[in-house]
């Protein structure tokens, strides 16, 4: 664990810098889950994450070492502009590495919040091949390369979060859900909670196409994973730090992983009903209690989720509620084969179609066979009991046909 003096010495750097987040008590979500629920809002820090503690954090105790030639990140997300600013405040010169194919809102708000103290570079095709440009960089310059998680004062950084938790609820707290990418977020939290009160829980929550941590706990032993889901792309990593795997190891009670589609689906639910925008790692946590909480009955106890980042882009909103919709089970796509001869769509829309249900999707995949046009078809359905039937509807009226899965391999190519 990071020592606790160290977490409150960060805590006293902050001070101005990051603000002491709300934590928010959620009737309506309480009474879902027969609990007292508290989100702790990082997403309404001036970076729109909680990332601004670890960065400033480390960037100060360099200056303080006497360190202030410049300093390096790599990262296309939130550390990036919690970075950005950290160099604007201690008015230093940070260089960012960002990949290629990182959306231009994004680099605008890192140069926004860096302004003139701030260089960015756009390198290499994946996060992998930018970090590895961003260390070369920062060996052949002598510069400080500030990790997004894997650091002790990164940590410490992030750690804040727990001193303000236990300041507001003391020690009425019973479980705390915290999102887990590379781990530096529930390490510090951790770090604090358990050296003032180890009776509290600390769940780690991650997306089950990013679950490296959970993996790694797993096997005992450090694991990357082959493949990634980016949907939660602030917590896709894929392979988690090692002083974080140690202090999850030691303090974090458990480590559950939850559907990427459930995740889109709290992101809409909290817009629409609380007003809160998230991005898809700011609701991973709140997410993990719904499932955590409901699978081990848990009642009358006080939760605190951390709600870890606001920065959505509004282009995201349909491919949010793809995922949502497909999970409800509202939303499913088919290979249909047509015979090739009037009135095969007309019957389709007659036999199979119910009055509410919809398509969304149809297009044939090959034109040429003059007896059978197989065709992409994605149908939406205002309840999962409507988008249960059209199984039975489908082989009623004759059609053969192929479900496709989000999980298949040509999922995203066809769709």
């Amino acid at each position: 664990m990071i020592n606790i003096n160290l977490i409150q010495k960060a805590k006293v750097l902050l001070n101005g810098v990051a603000i002491k987040s709300p934590l928010e008590y959620v009737s309506r979500i309480s009474d879902e889950l027969s609990n007292k629920v508290y989100l702790k809002r990082e997403d309404l820090q001036i970076v729109r994450s909680y990332k601004i503690r670890g960065a400033f954090t480390k960037i100060s105790f360099l200056i303080q070492k006497g360190f202030k030639k410049g300093f390096v990140c790599s990262s296309a997300g939130n550390h990036a502009q919690g970075f950005a600013y950290a160099c604007f405040k201690n008015k230093v010169k940070g260089f960012i590495f960002m990949p290629v194919s990182t959306p231009k809102q994004k680099v605008d708000r890192v140069a926004y919040f860096g302004k003139e103290f701030v260089e960015i570079k756009l390198v290499g095709d994946s996060y992998d091949e930018t970090q590895t440009e961003a260390l070369n960089f920062c060996q052949k310059n002598k510069l400080k390369f500030v990790h997004p998680f894997d650091d002790e004062e990164i940590i410490a950084g992030q750690g804040t979060i727990g001193l303000e938790l236990i300041e507001d609820l003391s020690a009425n707290i019973d479980y705390i859900f915290a999102p887990i990418g590379g781990g530096g977020l529930i390490s510090g939290i951790a770090s604090v909670i358990k050296q003032i009160d180890s009776r509290i829980k600390i769940i780690g929550v991650e997306p089950k196409g990013a679950d490296s941590m959970y993996q790694s706990l797993k096997k005992n032993k450090l694991v990357e994973l082959k493949t990634l889901d980016k949907f939660v792309d602030g917590t896709a990593v894929k392979k988690p730090g090692q002083l974080c795997f140690n202090i999850i190891k030691q303090s974090v009670d458990e480590v559950v992983v939850v559907d990427e589609g459930a995740v889109a689906e709290k992101v809409l639910d909290l817009y629409q009903n609380e007003g809160i925008i998230t991005e898809p790692a700011g609701a991973l946590a709140l997410t993990g209690a719904y499932k955590y909480i409901k699978y081990n009955n848990i009642q009358n106890k006080t939760i605190v989720c951390i709600i870890s980042g606001g920065n959505n882009d509004l282009l995201r909103y349909p491919e949010i509620m793809e995922r949502a919709l497909i999970y409800q089970g509202r939303k499913k796509y088919f290979i249909i084969e047509f015979y090739q001869k009037p009135g095969q769509l007309r019957r389709f829309l007659n036999e199979v179609l119910g009055e509410n249900d919809d398509i969304v999707l149809f297009e044939y995949l090959k034109k040429n066979n003059k007896e059978k046009g197989p065709a992409l078809v994605g149908l939406e359905f205002a309840t999962k009991k409507d988008a249960d039937q059209i199984y039975n509807k489908l082989k009623k009226a004759g059609f053969s046909f192929k479900e496709v899965h989000p999980g298949d391999d040509n999922f995203y190519l066809l769709v």
